[in-house]
């Protein structure tokens, strides 16, 4: 008998569970609250690790796909002292392949493949043990019963409730992102400038780091310590309040770098929260988490690759059939917690040494993890 899935959130995890169990013959059901895949802009560029990310997509039969796709040159980093000095500038090899770049609408795009999404159905609650399996309520007022619901629906997931009491809290750094178009053609000084990869410049409690996309974007993010403000998304304040803002908040760094503040086209703040990093639940028949609804932690490089790997690890365990459903989603669960338990404490003292009153903490934690 094939057991009913649901997968809640249409992101990197979710859609890499549903692609894998989709390879293996296994129907799924994706349940995406944005009414369509460009409902939204996708975000900015990831790099998938070597045994994680990319390991994945092995698992969903997509390596080919990816490395068409991919950008080696994405990986190069440098890295700037506030005045401008250049700090550190590393460059991979032609043959470095340890974490491509790749944007995140291509990845969508790339796993969405031949799936059968149902965009427009924002999940509402997901309430075990009613009737016949597990019930997903939805915002329309509908319910539909499934055998799992794996909730891989991000940080304010509607399905961990039905696992778990902790909610998000705030780190204490606020990200605010904006970004320049066609930047070679318009910005060719500060195309150079962030080069083919990343550009960081660091400094007391604050950092600008700018990322190369593919088409000619850059995407940019301020970050700094400072108290909660509630609102996220784009600033009520506007456009031109929120740039002025920054560049006071930046004031004195070198104008090549501000220049990515004076030209950014709108501005997204995005408060960073995470869970705890010890955070478990007693399994509950029916419903698991995966990816940021499981551990949300800093963005530094491990949510969206632990998010993939999980779940093309129990899109194959629920394949691999007979076993018991819930033993098999409880033998995952106590694999998940213990890897990312790991990454949450790692990535969890990145953010304290990237964002820190002491900027040389950042380039040293840099020469600590860059390949060899």
């Amino acid at each position: 008998m094939r057991h009913r899935i649901a997968v809640v959130g249409g992101g990197p995890g979710g859609l890499t569970l549903a692609r894998v169990l989709h390879r293996h013959g296994h129907p799924v059901t994706v349940l995406e609250r944005d009414p369509a895949p460009d409902a939204r802009p996708p975000g900015g560029t990831l790099d998938l690790h070597e045994g994680m990310g990319r390991l994945a997509l092995e698992k969903a039969g997509l390596p080919a796909e990816f490395e068409a796709l991919s950008r080696p040159e994405g990986q190069a980093m440098r890295i700037l002292d506030p005045d401008g000095t250049v700090l550190r500038d590393w460059r991979p090899r032609p043959d470095e392949r340890a974490n491509p770049e790749i944007d995140r609408g291509h990845l969508r795009d790339l796993l969405l493949g031949p799936l059968d999404v149902q965009w427009g159905r924002g999940v509402a609650r997901v309430v075990p043990g009613e009737g016949d399996g597990v019930r997903v309520h939805f915002e329309d007022g509908r319910q539909e019963t499934f055998d799992l619901v794996v909730g891989a629906d991000g940080a304010w997931s509607r399905t961990r409730p039905a696992v778990s009491p902790v909610t998000p809290h705030y780190t204490g750094v606020t990200a605010v992102e904006t970004s320049l178009d066609d930047v070679d053609t318009r910005h060719p000084a500060l195309a150079r400038l962030v080069g083919d990869g990343s550009l960081a410049v660091y400094g007391v409690n604050r950092g600008l780091v700018a990322q190369r996309n593919s088409g000619g974007r850059v995407t940019v993010y301020a970050q700094f310590r400072a108290p909660l403000e509630r609102h996220t998304g784009p600033d009520p304040a506007g456009t031109e309040a929120v740039r002025s803002s920054l560049l006071d908040l930046f004031d004195g760094w070198a104008d090549p770098v501000l220049d990515l503040l004076r030209q950014g086209t709108a501005f997204v703040r995005r408060p960073l929260y995470v869970l705890p990093v010890d955070h478990t639940w007693t399994h509950v028949p029916g419903v698991t988490l995966l990816g940021d609804a499981a551990h949300l932690m800093p963005p530094l490089g491990a949510g969206a690759n632990l998010a993939m790997l999980e779940g093309a690890e129990l899109a194959e365990a629920l394949a691999a059939g007979p076993a018991d459903l819930d033993d098999t989603v409880r033998a995952f669960e106590e694999r998940m917690w213990e890897r990312a338990g790991r990454w949450a404490k790692i990535t969890a003292a990145g953010l304290d040494r990237l964002v820190s009153a002491d900027p040389a903490q950042a380039v040293a934690l840099f020469d600590e993890v860059q390949p060899s």
